[in-house]
């Protein structure tokens, strides 16, 4: 093994002293630490506890890609967030991941999640019909509600009533804000498990599945269909030619539904505000969708066309990931650049300061879309917005054709205009957009 270089350290007593701060606002306390320490520094957050912090891009591509093998994902994902949804391809490990992604993977390839583009784009502009033209709105409650829509309608089509939607919603939500409780407050697990609130939000996932079971026997017993991501699930064939099990078909559907609207809506969000903040920007959009739309009026062919559209959410993404981190815990003793890493060290990197790190982009706080007027390809080794390596988000096509139809069709329709100073975030599970206050103006 290397001989290890002298990674810096944060003391308990410096991370205890910041604690009210880290519970707010993790991210000035991180970014301090990086400008003083380097890249990568290790905060010490018990008496034989600490993390591996980094914004070494390079590190974070050896672990997610070259030597991936040697790690896996921390407990905050395969226990803190699994036992509200599940062992699915967000949160399993090992075999069961390996099998599932060969099993789901076909049904989000580009040519299969065509035949999903007409019900994205119906959904789309089924909610932007509620917007109230010229009224200040929040908008991360409107794209909260656009993305949730948009997974229901890509897996269930048209079948599933109202009021079992406004409640899969609900306990989704419920689950994360109860998940950002426990990490962000652990020394409350005690407080958690005796007041019930635990049993609370895993009684509300079992309500979550009876519903999904309900649906999908529904399905399964009309011989009906849709040509939905349900469908694909349902079709889907291991190796032996068996097909899924339910309750791991429950599982699969439960994390579509977390991981697939709370990120989307999101970005969509903080592109919005930008979008606002730089009304120039609106315009090429608006121009982009003219000419694509008078070429074709085939949907993939127009969102395979729209560049515009499609740098300017790389720049959000780039300036706002909603995967602001991502976590990984070694498995065997490994090295890197000097630095030694023992079994089970946990490394947190931070997708937020990769992407705004000045060794690696060139004035990395302004907002400058024609960065991407060639594609994020180039960036592949410090841009992380789906993550990276085998493990690299399955819905990241879904997820980016669901942004660009969503703006396009906003706006074709609407101009919208800021009212909030400054872009406000709330760094959950997820990094998340505050008092997002927008106007719509009809065009």
């Amino acid at each position: 093994m290397p001989q290890e270089k002298n990674i810096p350290v944060v003391p308990l007593k410096r991370f205890l002293k910041h604690s009210l701060e880290i519970l707010q606002n993790p991210l000035p306390f991180h970014l301090e630490n990086f400008r003083k320490l380097g890249d990568t520094f290790r905060l010490q957050i018990g008496l034989n506890t600490s993390v591996l912090f980094s914004r070494d891009a390079d590190l974070m591509e050896y672990v997610l890609q070259k030597n991936q093998k040697n790690y896996r994902k921390s407990k905050i994902q395969t226990k803190d967030l699994a036992k509200y949804i599940g062992k699915g391809l967000l949160t399993a490990e090992g075999d069961l991941w390996r099998t599932q992604r060969r099993l789901i993977q076909p049904a989000f390839h580009k040519k299969q999640l065509q035949n999903l583009l007409g019900a994205i784009k119906e959904a789309v502009q089924l909610e932007y019909a509620k917007l109230q033209p010229d009224a200040v709105t929040d908008g991360l409650p409107v794209f909260n509600d656009l993305a949730f829509q948009t997974v229901v309608k890509s897996l269930f089509s048209s079948e599933v009533n109202q009021k079992d939607i406004e409640r899969l919603q609900y306990i989704t939500e419920a689950a994360q804000r109860m998940v950002v409780k426990e990490l962000r407050q652990p020394y409350l697990g005690w407080w958690f498990v005796a007041s019930r609130q635990i049993k609370k939000h895993t009684d509300l996932t079992a309500e979550a599945r009876t519903i999904l079971k309900t649906i999908v026997n529904e399905r399964r017993n009309s011989g009906n269909r849709a040509n939905d991501l349900l469908d694909m699930l349902l079709d889907a064939k291991y190796d032996d030619g068996s097909a899924m099990a339910e309750a791991q078909l429950i599982d699969e559907i439960l994390i579509l539904f977390t991981a697939g609207h709370e990120t989307t809506a999101n970005a969509l969000t903080f592109t919005c505000q930008l979008l606002a903040k730089h009304p120039e920007w609106q315009h090429k959009i608006f121009e982009e969708i003219r000419s694509v739309q008078k070429e074709t009026d085939d949907i993939m062919t127009q969102l395979a066309n729209s560049k515009i559209c499609q740098a300017v959410i790389e720049e959000s993404m780039r300036l706002y990931p909603p995967a602001y981190f991502i976590d990984r815990e070694s498995i065997e003793e490994d090295a890197f650049n000097g630095m030694h890493f023992k079994p089970n060290t946990n490394l947190l990197f931070s997708v937020y300061e990769m992407h705004r790190h000045p060794n690696l982009w060139s004035t990395p706080e302004t907002f400058l879309p024609e960065r991407f007027k060639d594609g994020s390809r180039k960036f592949s080794s410090q841009y992380f917005p789906f993550g990276a390596g085998p493990r690299k988000c399955i819905g990241n096509n879904f997820a980016m054709f669901e942004m660009i139809i969503a703006l396009q069709e906003l706006v074709k329709t609407y101009k919208i205009h800021p009212h909030f100073e400054t872009i406000e975030i709330v760094p959950l599970i997820t990094l998340r957009p505050k008092n997002a206050m927008l106007r719509f103006e009809k065009r």
